[in-house]
């Protein structure tokens, strides 16, 4: 690998680091300051709000620059959201600009690896991007938990600067400002990323011209028989890992009488689990197999639901590890068939740009949804068997569609599939 590759690595490290922690942080501001449970389940949504309204242009954004420079701005973004919300914005409207600054970062963290590295290298380069984002997830959520503890954050509090009154006197503000310093190394490490000499292609002048071929490579995806099941299955899956992130907080108060350090462990647990099942998909599942593990989908929604009768840290542990691991299972296989049928309808970097404004409108409807039936007064409970019957019905939905392409349009899918299967062969 290049040298500017680890780079790349450190950057997003550190970056994906802060931005876990931070939304345990941010979930302790909320709790701390009294607001309202449906508040703290709004941060997910909010988060996901950029990357759906600026799906169309942050893709040409990140043409336009050096990835470096568009990485280094991302950066300074999220860095302005947490200066929001340490200094008295409302922490849902500063979480929403830390999540422009994410929904800007995504594409030129990928598109940067196909200018710097050789064909060959992409999928060796795309694992090690993938195995270090499920690392600094564990470690960020137990970071943003370890940070608003009073073991560590009383220690931070102490530490006073004479002549000079920052205006942090509490665990979740002590500990967004220790993270301003984690996304500042970030920034630093995007300022060392060699200039790949790619040619930038310029953002046109009328920005809004990007909407409608965004909007036919969208259509085009839906409309392919694998690309819309593969599609609508990872769609599902991260809209609803995106949300279980606060849903396993708010459980682990109400079940275990976990304050919000606590349950960030047990959040972690679940990511632990995911990389489990991603690694034995990854081992076991051809391409052309990938339809074959859309059942574990309806499983998650079914865990999801039994979550309600467990009440103690020894069932929780390992049920949340096989509810992760479920989902690695089914996420790998289908993200590697919906990438590849975007590939072969409109190019890699447009099929990217759709995935992941489909897959952050699923995370903003599901969290809305779940934030707004805690806001009418569901209990936590409810809401999550409510939750669970959602993703379990959806997707068994998504398997008939499926099971009926099957039916109708028989020697299409075949031929789809014979195509997936050549491709992992000679590949």
């Amino acid at each position: 690998m290049k040298r500017g590759f680890y780079t790349i690595m450190s950057a997003q490290f550190f970056s994906s680091l802060a931005d876990n922690a931070l939304f345990v942080t941010a979930v302790e501001l909320l709790r701390a300051g009294g607001a309202g449970e449906w508040q703290r389940a709004a941060l997910v949504p909010m988060f996901a709000l950029f990357y759906v309204i600026l799906a169309p242009f942050v893709g040409a954004f990140a043409d336009a620059l050096p990835k470096g420079r568009v990485m280094f701005i991302s950066n300074a973004i999220k860095v302005v959201g947490c200066l929001l919300m340490l200094f008295g914005s409302h922490p849902l409207l500063a979480y929403a600009v830390v999540g422009l600054g994410a929904a800007a970062y995504s594409p030129a963290k990928y598109g940067i690896l196909t200018e710097l590295l050789p064909p060959s290298q992409l999928v060796k380069a795309n694992g090690w991007i993938e195995g270090l984002t499920i690392a600094s997830i564990i470690l960020g959520i137990l970071m943003g938990g370890m940070l608003v503890s009073q073991a560590v954050a009383g220690q931070v509090l102490r530490l006073d600067l004479p002549w000079v009154d920052t205006g942090i006197d509490t665990a979740p503000e002590a500990a967004i400002a220790l993270l301003i310093l984690v996304y500042a190394v970030a920034a630093w490490f995007n300022t060392r990323i060699p200039h790949t000499g790619v040619e930038m292609r310029p953002i046109p002048r009328n920005s809004l011209e990007l909407v409608p071929d965004f909007w036919t490579c969208n259509m085009r995806l839906w409309r392919d028989k694998l690309g819309q099941i593969s599609l609508a299955t990872t769609t599902l899956f991260w809209g609803v890992s995106g949300n279980l992130r606060y849903i396993i907080l708010a459980w682990a108060a109400v079940a275990l009488g976990y304050g919000t350090s606590q349950a960030s462990a047990l959040t972690g647990v679940v990511a632990l689990g995911t990389a489990v099942g991603a690694i034995a998909a990854s081992m076991r599942v051809r391409l052309d197999q990938a339809t074959s593990v859309m059942p574990l989908g309806i499983a998650m929604g079914v865990l999801v639901v039994l979550m309600n009768f467990i009440d103690n840290v020894w069932m929780a542990a390992p049920f949340l590890i096989l509810l992760g691991a479920l989902g690695g299972y089914l996420v790998v296989p289908m993200n590697a068939l919906l990438q590849h049928r975007g590939h072969n309808l409109m190019g890699a970097g447009r099929s990217i740009a759709v995935q992941n404004f489909n897959e952050q409108a699923c995370i903003l409807g599901l969290g809305a949804l779940y934030s707004f039936s805690t806001g009418i007064g569901v209990s936590a409970f409810g809401a999550i068997t409510g939750f669970g019957l959602i993703v379990a019905s959806v997707m068994w939905a998504i398997q008939r569609w499926h099971k009926g392409n099957l039916v109708r349009h028989k020697d299409e899918v075949d031929h789809l599939l014979q195509v997936a299967r050549h491709d992992k062969v000679h590949g």
